[in-house]
């Protein structure tokens, strides 16, 4: 059997992949551990898909980590994410250097803790001139604020007539390109308030896989489904 890597076209490769990181409390749920480890263990299958994203040359990867609609949970949830998150800054700024990968943030960091923000703050700076991977992690994130923010924001600069460019360069992904695919684990088919002027033309891949069960494998089947698609743009 042919492994699922050598399936794909590298001349055909997405530069932008997004993917809502669906499915880590329904995990933990189904092995009866507490919904913390499922975060944890969905910690670990990023490490495992950012390496994997680098080594295909993939421009841009952007996670849904936290939405504004997250902190609704419990506070010790929460309190364990931030803790997993300011973990994860730590542990992998060596990585990211090393490797050549520019971390970067979209969302309202400022209602996080102080403690978050400085770590935060410090791996932006610290990554900023790398010139691979730009990793772009969603943190108290919401696209319809996003786009209130943007609107706001070209009224402050006294723009009336703002065109496509004006408005995308008013949003938090300004500079980069829209996603050209979209993933998301736990089978749910919604978008989840995600990025929604950026990914008007995004292709969409939804698998039932949980977050934490997601592999390399499954990585591979998203690539090769969206090489398959016929992107036309709304042209014939």
């Amino acid at each position: 059997m042919v492994s699922l890597d050598k399936l794909i076209d590298l001349k055909k490769l997405p530069k932008h992949v997004a993917i809502i990181m669906d499915g880590n409390g329904r995990w933990a749920k189904k092995q009866m551990l507490p919904r913390i480890i499922g975060h944890n263990n969905g910690v670990k299958t990023v490490k495992k898909i950012v390496e994997l994203t680098r080594k295909l040359n993939i421009q841009v990867l952007t996670l849904y980590a936290f939405s504004t609609e997250n902190w609704q949970r419990p506070e010790d949830e929460v309190s364990a994410i931030m803790a997993l998150l300011k973990t994860y800054l730590k542990s992998e700024l060596a990585t990211m250097i090393k490797n050549g990968i520019s971390f970067r943030v979209i969302g309202d960091i400022s209602k996080m803790s102080k403690e978050i923000q400085e770590e935060l703050k410090k791996v932006i700076d610290k990554t900023k001139y790398m010139k691979g991977l730009v990793l772009n992690v969603a943190l108290n994130y919401g696209s319809r604020q996003e786009i209130l923010r943007a609107c706001k924001n070209l009224i402050d600069k006294g723009i009336k007539n703002p065109t496509e460019q004006d408005f995308s360069d008013s949003l938090y992904t300004k500079g980069l390109p829209d996603p050209d695919l979209l993933i998301r684990t736990s089978g749910e088919k919604r978008l989840s308030n995600f990025l929604l002027w950026q990914i008007a033309y995004t292709e969409i891949y939804v698998t039932k896989t949980l977050w934490p069960d997601f592999t390399e494998e499954d990585f591979y089947k998203a690539i090769i489904d969206y090489q398959k698609r016929d992107r036309r743009f709304g042209g014939l």
